[in-house]
């Protein structure tokens, strides 16, 4: 069987009451481009927890063939989800993006047609009107300061935008190791090391009020001693 041009991965962790209009969005728009394409809807689960996603992605998923449910206890955070995502994709290209509509599904379309456009490798959004609220704005701007200071050189900005799309070849290439939130951090920390350009689109970030944030304070702390590993890391490889 041919592989698709492109799999959506999309992240729903805790999101089963915006789930199911998101991929009924994005997939009209992946339909009205005439992009060959695959859905991954990656509904992960902490063991005990009051969360109905699973169920409601396993029957999306039984609804359409060309999505398929990604259902596991969890074993890690975004970065595991967003790898166990992958591993299931058969893409040519593997695109990722949250599923709670924070992001629209529509510039998963235009951050495709920027990549064929121009040939990228990597492309991504860059949040330029954001509606998150200032405490998610003041973590975003440390995150990227501080990612600024510990890796220059890298002329991407706002590092956790999402929609992401990656070519396999160059996925295969970086070996991510992350299980958490400083997934999206290595991705750039990789691409860098692999002199990779990467292509942006801007977009705006919604507000959402069905969950609290996943983003604790305690994450920067947790992001600053990740930085300091793989700097480290970095300067035992050369």
């Amino acid at each position: 069987m041919e592989s698709p041009d492109i799999s959506v991965v999309v992240l729903a962790y805790r999101s089963a009451s915006t789930i199911e209009g998101f991929v009924t969005s994005l997939v009209t728009s992946l339909e009205e481009e005439k992009i060959d394409w695959e859905i991954i809807l990656v509904g992960n689960y902490i063991e005990g927890a009051d969360d109905q996603t699973p169920e409601v992605v396993q029957r999306i998923s039984d609804r359409n063939p060309r999505i398929k449910a990604v259902v596991h206890v969890k074993e890690g955070m975004m970065g595991w989800d967003m790898k166990s995502g992958f591993q299931a994709a058969t893409g040519n290209k593997l695109a990722v993006i949250d599923g709670d509509g924070q992001m629209p599904c529509t510039d998963v379309i235009r951050v495709y047609n920027l990549m064929i456009e121009k040939e990228y490798d990597l492309v991504k959004t860059v949040r330029i009107k954001r509606s998150d609220g200032y405490y998610r704005m003041f973590i975003s701007t440390v995150y990227n300061l501080l990612f600024k200071i510990m890796f220059p050189g890298i002329s991407a900005r706002d590092m956790n935008s999402k929609p992401k799309i990656i070519t396999r070849e160059l996925y295969q290439k970086m070996n991510l190791e992350s299980d958490g939130w400083f997934v999206d951090a290595e991705i750039m920390i990789r691409a860098r090391r692999l002199k990779i350009e990467i292509g942006e689109i801007e977009t705006a970030f919604h507000s959402i009020d069905t969950r609290p944030s996943f983003v604790k304070p305690l994450a920067i702390l947790e992001f600053l001693a990740n930085l300091i590993w793989y700097r480290i890391k970095e300067f035992g490889e050369k």
